[in-house]
């Protein structure tokens, strides 16, 4: 194997391009390393995403330099970013390619410098940065890589000895720096990520296939789930149906290879296609002209529910229509709303309340930076308020605000509840700061409790939590678990609500019938006299009941 001394453009591409695949690959892996063992881990989809947006754009042309190829691999990363997984390794690449800029090729010293560089850059991005994380593993895989480096400035292959060693050696202690980690018996997803991408660059450095490359990530964790997607405009439109549902009670026939058959099939009728999970639950996605057929190849392996078929011809018509508004001659208001929701229940409430652009998404469909921008751009108004409604979301949201023209607020609304609570708490006739003050005081104030099912066993907090059963969240924190959602609900509740509360409000999922949730809002009115208990659709994936109360 010939010795590499230096990194061109081209190397660069491809060493970028085999990062995100292997990164893909394990993708379901990554979002096993959830915390809490709830199905929705999606720092593994977050990362990929934003990292498919980055091989787009460096995939685009060819560059005459190394430093306008890290350029360009920055801007992708950008402008995918998803999460804040996905926005902190779009810092790391900002910073990587800072430190590139002008650089021709690529020596084993100044790719050091530039990990150290993208690590500052990471570190600073964030306001209160965690030990513990992808910036721990990235930090101390730069500190060692610059060492290193500074021994032997020609030698890329001792160079990514180190990088290796070193990120296997600070992931594994991620677990004792952060106690949740530690508990859960995982080590930190972001950081393992970050490792996989720096394997994909290894593996083109020495010569090896990507193909052939395998990661030994046993000792990680378990378990599988979920995605995002990516509606391109008309002209990246072959298919004009987005189709995604749910497989469950799988049949007991059914195989790991039935269900690589499946995704075989879906790619020929359609493309974007999506098939992931286990022979507990798959989740699908596909955009295709024929959804029937997708959902009869579904309906051979199990039970399908969460059915959702949108047209995304007619979307983007109307998004050219609501463009054309936009540039009409009107002046623009004073105030406009942004908000992420993660059901249709949901996107109705916000709509009613009078927010303008609705984006979707939530845990398990983290929107990135590129489509929360698009939805400021298209509000008309000199102040817009952005409600992300997941604490996922909040740093790209921020990202959108620091690059907008316009006047854009950032309210850290965790969930969709806050945000509801955020936006009745507006007042049209005051200043932007006051209403920020006012809607973040609302927001605070309301309590939640998430109701879903446990995608592993595991023990939290005294809990011993078995694979499938009901598993409540005392404002993110598990605390409750039992087999019925009733009963869960129920002990939330008693954990939540106080003689000060007046009011609890039921969000039912949309695994959940309008039946059985008016049934668990009588069964709390009466458990709480004293407070007025309503009943809503949310219309959330994976979560049966979301429980607010303030």
């Amino acid at each position: 194997m010939t010795k590499v001394k230096s990194i061109d453009a081209v190397m660069l591409r491809e060493m970028v391009n085999a990062g995100a695949s292997l990164l893909e690959k394990n993708r379901d892996a990554v979002n096993a390393l959830n915390v809490f063992p709830v199905p929705d881990g999606d720092t593994g989809t977050n990362m990929s995403m934003t990292m498919m947006s980055a091989v787009r754009e460096i995939n685009s042309r060819d560059f005459a330099s190394a430093g306008d190829a890290t350029e360009a691999l920055a801007k992708g990363a950008l402008r995918g970013a998803r999460g804040n997984s996905g926005v902190i390794l779009s810092q790391l690449y900002r910073g990587f390619s800072k430190s590139l800029e002008g650089v021709e090729t690529i020596s084993p010293l100044q790719f050091a410098t530039a990990l150290k560089n993208s690590a500052d850059t990471a570190y600073k991005a964030v306001m209160k940065p965690k030990e513990g994380t992808i910036l721990t593993v990235a930090r101390v895989i730069a500190d060692d890589a610059l060492k290193q480096a500074q021994m032997e400035p020609e030698d890329f292959e001792a160079l990514f000895r180190v990088i290796l060693s070193s990120g296997e050696k600070i992931l594994a202690k991620t677990q004792e720096m952060l106690p949740a980690l530690k508990q859960a018996g995982v080590v930190d997803a972001g950081g393992r990520g970050l490792l996989l991408i720096y394997t994909g660059y290894d593996a083109i450095l020495r010569g090896e296939h990507i193909d052939e490359t395998s990661v030994d990530m046993s000792g990680d964790v378990k378990t599988e789930t979920e995605f995002v997607d990516d509606h391109d405009s008309l002209e990246e439109i072959n298919f004009a149906y987005c189709t995604e549902f749910l497989i469950q009670n799988i049949n007991e026939a059914t195989t790991e290879a039935d269900i690589a058959g499946f995704r075989r099939r879906l790619n020929r009728i359609g493309d974007c296609v999506l098939v992931v999970g286990d022979l507990n639950l798959v989740k699908v996605h596909v955009h295709t002209n024929d959804p029937g057929k997708a959902l009869q190849y579904g309906g051979a392996l199990g039970e399908m529910v969460g059915i959702k078929i949108e047209n995304m011809l007619e979307q983007h018509r109307e998004t050219l229509e609501a463009k054309n508004g936009a540039a009409s001659n009107e002046p623009p208001k004073k105030y406009g709303f942004v908000s992420v929701s993660l059901g249709e229940g949901f996107s109705k409430i916000f709509k009613n309340l009078g927010v303008d652009c609705i984006v979707d998404g939530g845990q398990t469909m983290n929107p990135s930076i590129d489509d929360l921008q698009k939805a400021v751009n298209s509000v008309r108004a000199e102040c817009v308020y952005i409600l992300p409604n997941n604490g996922n979301i909040t740093l790209a949201a921020k990202q959108v605000a620091e690059m907008s023209d316009k006047h854009v607020i950032v309210l850290p609304t965790k969930n969709v509840a806050m945000g509801i609570a955020a936006v009745i708490a507006f007042q049209p006739d005051i200043e932007p700061e006051e209403n920020e003050e006012r809607m973040n005081e609302a927001s605070q104030l309301v309590r939640t409790g998430t109701i879903t099912f446990a995608v592993r066993d595991t023990d939290i907090d005294g809990l011993h939590i078995t694979e499938g059963s009901i598993i409540g969240l005392n404002n993110g924190q598990v605390t409750a678990n039992a087999d019925s959602t009733h009963q869960v609900a129920l002990e939330l509740m008693d954990q939540i609500v106080t003689k000060d509360d007046s009011l609890i409000t039921v969000y039912y999922g949309a695994d959940v019938t309008q039946e059985d949730a008016e049934k668990l809002g009588e069964e709390i009115a009466e458990q709480f006299d004293f407070c007025d208990v309503e009943v809503h659709e949310g219309g959330q994936p994976l979560y049966y009941f979301l429980l607010s109360v303030e």
